[in-house]
């Protein structure tokens, strides 16, 4: 069986990423394009032998069409994926699910509704490591959790856009609605939650705009760092640090440290899980390095939403298990408005 495939959005993340992958794919066929820039959807439609459609409603009147993409602006995800669902595609959305909490269970009850299968990008669950490091944690390597630290930063996006510069989407406020916290920040606290086990139930978080300017030359209007002191449901306590200015090295470490040893991820150059136990003993894997903006490999998200549609069943990274991590987003934000914790996820410590 080969599944059609529309891709809404030709940026760069369908460039790199989206595009790529599905053509390596075997069970996939890319069947169309669209694009605001209907010229960049044409050329690429022409590249990869597909069609390119006037407008994203054109693309999923297509019954040929089985299911698509969603490469937008955040502030379209929502209105975008909801489309796609009801006129019977499953949708593959890209990071951050949506804007809103309620754009985004909405999204998981239309799915729930139309049956088809709604699957958010949050690739670093697919990171080898990061599956050995789940499985480490549950055999009880490191004792109970007790707290981590997770970071995700590098110098921005303005280069990653596919129109790079200081006008990139990210930057405007009415298209990405948020900036390093949920560009990178969705990414490690969805991480987290899926290493360790446990939903965050209360933030407390500073959002801030340091040093990202715009092309007139004032600070952007969304932020450039976010840090967040997260307290989760099986009583573990640590940070996620989300950051557009780490200028010289991407950083996309994680520590966890347990009752019996501390576990790195991602923090050496050959061994992407570490285990210090108490005792001193050091046990190193060597499985593979996490890719970066200027060393992008296979993602893992394209293959396992189209083996998911092939095998018809729901993926694993489904809109309904991002949606608590979207909740610490949306918490940690008026957290850093109000200046005060903010309790999550049903939250009662």
């Amino acid at each position: 069986m080969s599944v059609n495939i529309g891709i809404i959005g030709c940026g760069k993340i369908a460039q790199v990423r989206h595009i790529p992958e599905y053509v390596s794919n075997p069970d996939a066929c890319l069947y169309g394009m669209f694009d605001m820039n209907q010229e960049r959807a044409k050329e690429l439609a022409d590249k990869y032998g597909c069609k390119a459609y006037q407008s994203y409603e054109a693309l999923l009147a297509d019954p040929a069409i089985d299911a698509v993409s969603v490469c937008v602006a955040n502030n379209a995800h929502a209105e975008i994926s909801i489309a796609a669902m009801r006129a019977g595609k499953h949708v593959l959305c890209e990071k951050p699910m949506a804007v809103t909490l309620e754009e985004c269970e909405e999204m998981v009850r239309v799915s729930k509704e139309t049956g088809k299968y709604l699957m958010i990008g949050q690739n670093q669950r697919l990171a080898k490591a990061h599956i050995k490091a789940k499985k480490l944690i549950e055999e009880g390597a490191i004792g109970r959790v007790l707290t981590f630290r997770t970071v995700f930063g590098h110098g921005g996006p303005e280069t990653w856009s596919v129109d790079p510069g200081k006008n990139v989407w990210f930057f405007d406020k009415k298209k990405a609605a948020m900036g390093a916290m949920a560009d990178l920040g969705i990414h490690k606290t969805d991480l987290i939650q899926y290493l360790i086990g446990q939903k965050v139930v209360e933030t407390q978080a500073m959002l801030t705009t340091l040093d990202k300017r715009d092309a007139t030359g004032n600070l952007i209007g969304v932020d450039d760092n976010a840090i967040c002191i997260y307290k989760m449901d099986g009583g573990a306590v640590g940070t996620m640090t989300a950051s557009w200015t780490y200028y010289g090295q991407e950083d996309n470490t994680t520590v966890i440290y347990g009752t019996e040893g501390i576990m790195r991820l991602y923090d050496d150059p050959v061994y992407s899980v570490q285990i210090i136990r108490g005792d001193g003993e050091k046990i190193h894997y060597e499985i593979d390095q996490i890719q970066t903006n200027d060393n992008q490999t296979k993602s893992g998200v394209i293959d396992l939403f189209v083996e998911c549609l092939v095998e018809d069943r729901a993926p694993e990274i489904s809109g309904e298990s991002v949606v608590s991590a979207m909740r610490a987003v949306f918490g940690s934000i008026e957290s850093s408005e109000t200046g005060r914790a903010v309790k999550v996820n049903g939250g009662d410590v």
